[in-house]
């Protein structure tokens, strides 16, 4: 039992509650949110505050807490109640709402209730440390099915990877001594590619790039499913004129095959992430962990890592304030 730590958390309550003369619920729920951290961590899990979650009646929920992973799956959550307030009342309205119930922590300072897979499995005297303590592994040692299901497959696609990375890069070897279009293509785009990023590019980097890009776009469509994206990017284009003199039709579809699991469980963590802002979060930490199996240092050679939403919005507001110095106009108009 973690004695300190819930001891520390009885120490800060009290210490809220005797500067700020309140026990309400914004005025203590922090003392309990740093102690599920600190379980948390022996998980390797974070609580994230007040972000929206797909609910159960189709519409967006915002619990006070959601228990994440690194890469951004959810494994529980948490809502923190007024004392005053009857808590099984409480807990009732959330439901109506559509709070997810696989595994959900209520609590108002002095009884706190674990509900999992729409049951309540603990209901306890949060001055019992024994309890406590008991109540809050169980809560962050639940797994969501769909999480084992996305680890798992994680694991195997790391394994399948190398295989799928090598045939790609034997068929475009092939191509190159077979294939007169393909090699026209290539060379065009490589010739781009020495002007605008590195005039030390080479055909193998090209075929690289290939690669990457051709896995990468169906990660980018498992999370966003907007196809239209690679349409409109200058250089996904390009690549895919390349692509396209070779890879197409049964070729396409029996290479990726074995990888395909791997796509479908993506768009399906995707598809409870309402908020576009967390899928642009969880895109992020999916091509992060993909160029980990790859090739991380190409990746970055190369400059197709994915770009931090911070230096993005920076590009954006320096071009916007540069078009409206000198032009008089805007990104937006």
């Amino acid at each position: 039992m973690s004695v300190q730590l819930i001891n520390q958390y009885y120490t800060k309550r009290e210490k809220l509650i005797q500067f700020g003369g309140s026990k309400n619920e914004l005025s203590i729920r922090d003392a309990f949110k740093d102690l599920l951290n600190h379980y948390a961590e022996k998980k390797n899990l974070m609580l994230v505050p007040e972000i929206a979650v797909q609910g159960t009646k189709g519409a967006k929920v915002k619990p006070d807490g959601t228990l994440k992973n690194a890469l951004r799956l959810d494994y529980g959550y948490w809502e923190s109640k007024d004392e005053k307030d009857t808590i099984d009342d409480e807990i009732n309205v959330k439901i109506k709402k559509g709070y997810p119930q696989t595994n959900i922590l209520f609590e108002d300072g002095s009884t706190a209730v674990l509900i999992q897979h729409g049951d309540v499995v603990e209901r306890i005297d949060m001055f019992d440390r024994e309890k406590l303590d008991k109540i809050l592994n169980q809560f962050i040692s639940y797994e969501h099915p769909q999480v084992t299901e996305f680890n798992d497959t994680l694991k195997k696609f790391q394994e399948d990877l190398p295989d799928i990375v090598d045939a790609l890069r034997d068929m475009m070897v092939k191509q190159a001594k077979e294939n007169k279009t393909y090699v026209e293509a290539r060379d065009k785009f490589l010739d781009h590619c020495k002007q605008d990023i590195n005039p030390d590019f080479t055909s193998d980097d090209v075929r690289e790039m290939m690669i990457q890009h051709i896995l990468t776009e169906e990660i980018f469509n498992a999370v966003f499913d907007e196809t239209q994206f690679h349409r409109e990017n200058n250089i996904a284009l390009e690549l895919d004129k390349v692509i396209d003199t070779f890879f197409i039709g049964d070729t396409r579809r029996n290479t990726l095959d074995s990888i395909r699991h791997y796509y479908n469980v993506i768009s399906n963590a995707a598809r409870n992430i309402p908020d576009h802002h967390e899928k642009q979060k969880f895109l992020k930490v999916i091509y992060e962990n993909f160029y980990k199996t790859y090739n991380p240092k190409a990746a970055d050679r190369l400059g197709v890592v994915y770009t931090p939403n911070e230096i993005v919005n920076f590009m954006i507001e320096s071009t916007d304030y540069l078009l409206q110095k000198h032009f008089g106009k805007n990104s937006c108009r």
